[in-house]
């Protein structure tokens, strides 16, 4: 994180070195950044205040509903008290029985919500006492009248006793409504005096930074027209400078070209060359009659054909670094088929290619093993006169990498020895090995398959 910050630390620190305008500004800025770090304190305790005034006002509500609700369960047990001292029916008793068993619950939140107030809390405490009081004298009368003790009940309610006790109940939670308007009054003059305080200073902050705003608007209008005018300097020297960058660049291209057409004519000189040789070869053909030294002169022609046809497809195509293997492939299956395979019932080659591009060197080492194991393939593989199928595949491997595969159908390689002079053998690991790799051969299949893995 800090060395992610090192340079913008830096450039501001730069930028607040400059002898006038930067220091000014950056004066400017942080002078604008402390007075909105003021305002947004000054808000913030201004949310915090109405956020505590909130809380006391609901918390007042709570104290005020709650202690009323005593006051009327009470006052419910009494009237349940004195309908059934009147009526001597059951339904009053329900009333009564009702409201004395919500009581405890209501004095306890109370109690709760006023509980380490020194105002409040004795006051809660002498509701309490009464209100125990008050439930003795009702449950008193009640039991004298349960008990056919009819007279001694209302002479007792007559006595007055419990409307005292109520009067007194009345007066504590009238005190208790008064100290809650005491302080929500209290509390509404500070917020009013609070947010007074916050928007003027507000007012002044917003007016403070409209002003810096204005001077730092009025400075880097100064500076954007020194850095214009610095900037169509500039602008003239770029423009001498882009004149000579255009001039080399010309003279670059023009040398580009002429080495691509050199290049061009080598590749198209050596393609000649090796045609050339392998005419030579053709025409000696004619003139010899030992047959081993025509297939070892055919084989020969052969590899030079595959290096070849390479160096055609290099001096044909816009990309003189790598070859498309798929298409060289064709023509060089092709060209094979018409020298290995000219009787249509005889043997046949198939290629199986996906689209693929290596570089130069690749191509040559893959098309003489190609070349090798397919004309190896093509003198052992099947008898003559029997037709037999030579299949080519290229295609993608794991890991980034390509896999060649030349297979026949025939009897395979026997005691796994490579037939013939072992020429070919050595030429095809030489290839391979120039491509950090080796050609394996499959034992498991019928005839002779060879894998070949290499890197693109």
């Amino acid at each position: 994180m800090i060395s992610a910050l090192r340079p913008t630390l830096l450039a501001f620190s730069q930028f607040v070195r400059t002898p006038t305008l930067g220091r000014r500004v950056a004066g400017l800025l942080a002078l604008a950044i402390v007075l909105m770090l003021v305002l947004n304190l000054a808000v913030y305790v201004l949310i915090q205040r109405t956020v505590a005034f909130n809380d006391t006002v609901e918390e007042a509500q709570q104290v005020r509903l709650v202690s009323r609700e005593v006051l009327t369960r009470l006052v419910d047990a009494e009237t349940g008290q004195r309908g059934f001292l009147l009526t001597a029916r059951p339904e009053y008793l329900s009333i009564h029985d009702e409201a004395i068993q919500q009581l405890p619950d209501l004095l306890r939140d109370l109690g709760g919500l006023t509980a380490g107030d020194p105002d409040l809390g004795p006051r809660v405490e002498r509701v309490r006492e009464l209100s125990d009081q008050r439930r003795a004298v009702t449950e008193w009368s009640l039991d004298l009248a349960r008990t056919g003790r009819l007279d001694e009940a209302v002479s007792v309610l007559r006595r007055g006793e419990g409307k005292v006790l109520m009067d007194a109940m009345r007066t504590e939670i009238a005190a208790i409504d008064e100290i809650q308007a005491t302080r929500l009054q209290f509390r509404t003059r500070q917020s009013e005096w609070a947010g007074n305080i916050t928007v003027i200073a507000n007012a002044l902050g917003g007016a403070l930074i409209l002003v810096l705003a204005g001077i730092s608007a009025w400075l880097i209008r100064r500076y954007i027209f020194e850095v214009q005018g610095a900037r169509d300097a500039l602008d003239r020297l770029n423009a001498g400078l882009e004149h000579q960058v255009l001039d080399r660049t010309f003279e670059l291209t023009l040398a580009r070209d002429r080495a691509e057409a050199m290049l061009r004519e080598v590749n198209h000189r050596v393609g000649n060359s090796l045609q050339l040789v392998s005419s030579f070869m053709s025409l000696q053909l004619r003139h010899l009659v030992d047959e081993g030294a025509r297939a070892a002169l055919k084989e020969s022609q052969a590899r030079i054909e595959a290096v070849a046809h390479v160096h055609r497809r290099l001096y044909t195509s816009g990309d003189m670094s790598s070859v498309a293997m798929d298409e060289y492939l064709e023509g060089l299956i092709s060209e094979l088929s018409q020298s290995l395979c000219p009787d249509k019932d005889g043997c046949s080659i198939h290629l199986d290619a996906v689209p693929m591009r290596v570089s130069t060197d690749q191509a040559v080492s893959l098309g003489v093993v190609v070349t090798e194991l397919v004309t190896n393939a093509v003198k052992y593989a099947y008898e003559p006169g029997k037709p037999g199928q030579i299949r080519v595949s290229l295609g993608q491997g794991p890991n980034g990498r390509a896999i060649l595969t030349v297979e026949d159908d025939g009897p395979g390689m026997g005691d796994g020895g490579v037939k013939g002079t072992g020429l070919g053998g050595k030429i095809v690991s030489a290839m391979a090995s120039g491509l950090r790799s080796a050609v394996e051969f499959d034992k498991a299949h019928k005839g002779v398959r060879a894998r070949l893995t290499f890197d693109l």
